[in-house]
């Protein structure tokens, strides 16, 4: 496996390369990303994974500078995984202009986002996918793959991948790994490590208020905000900082009604200082 820090030296390790597979990541990797990567493998002959903790995408009071960095373990894992190449490169690499003590970008460019992005977690996080498109943009830009891969946990940042590629007229395929979960049903993220000993008992409870929208909705309750304000209520009850449940047509993310028969229900709530996120995605019969 080659660890590759620099643009030129990933497109010199990639020229002769038919196919690649993509899995770009932040880093400090759990079973969820190895499983991305290993669904990249059956797509093509070269699989690249990349770790860059983006600081775009990270708020002023958000944890970028406590956000975990493991590379040595991600690096092993990844070779056991048999990944090709890890692409690793540095902020300046990725940003030329970019100032670390202010988060100035200088005079480098973002990709306008599309509106959705500034609703469900772009809400209480502005910037973010601006941060996440122009970051994703760079890396396809750098590695251009024939496919890329990423985790259906982070449901509204797939749909606007997906949306990059439409509109940028990208030749990617943008494929979706289903979320790796833990046995309690907790979804796998970087940041469960964050949660102290009586908050992990308590995180998989997000997953099972998820849960129980779904089953309303398919017994028949098809008052979305009223399901939505109840759901909320009854974390905000038990400790929890929500900033969100909302059921959205999985299609479009926008507010699901009567005629929208795929749907997804989503949510964003805190424990203590971590911000955990989940969401089902689901089809009503007709």
């Amino acid at each position: 496996m080659d660890i590759i820090h620099t643009l030129p030296a990933l497109r010199e390790r990639l020229h002769h390369e038919t196919s690649i597979a993509f899995v770009p990541t932040m880093g400090n990797l759990h079973d969820g990303h190895i499983k991305l990567a290993s669904m990249a493998k059956v797509e093509a002959s070269c699989v690249v994974v990349s770790i860059f903790v983006n600081p775009l995408q990270f708020g002023k009071n958000e944890d970028l500078a406590n956000y975990p960095r493991t590379f040595d373990a991600d690096c092993e894992a990844l070779k056991a995984a048999g990944v090709h190449v890890v692409f690793a490169p540095s902020v300046i690499e990725m940003y030329p202009d970019y100032d670390a003590a202010t988060h100035d970008l200088g005079q480098s460019m973002t990709i306008q986002t599309p509106p959705i992005a500034n609703e469900l977690c772009g809400a209480t996080r502005p910037g973010h996918f601006t941060g996440v498109a122009t970051v994703v943009m760079k890396l396809f830009n750098m590695v251009q793959p024939n496919v890329a891969i990423f985790g259906k946990k982070d449901f509204q940042q797939l749909f606007i991948i997906r949306e990059l590629v439409k509109q940028f007229n990208l030749p990617i395929r943008i494929l979706a790994g289903d979320t790796e979960r833990e046995k309690d049903g907790l979804a796998m993220s970087s940041r469960n490590g964050y949660l102290s000993p009586m908050q992990r008992q308590e995180a998989p409870r997000l997953n099972k208020a998820l849960s129980l929208v779904v089953d309303a909705i398919q017994a028949g309750n098809h008052d979305y905000l009223a399901l939505e304000a109840q759901t909320s209520q009854y974390l905000i009850q038990l400790g929890w900082i929500v900033d969100y449940i909302a059921v959205r047509s999985a299609k479009t993310l926008l507010s699901a009604n009567q005629l929208d028969k795929t749907l997804v229900v989503l949510g964003a709530a805190k424990l203590g200082t971590t911000r955990l996120i989940d969401n089902i995605e689901f089809t009503l019969s007709e």
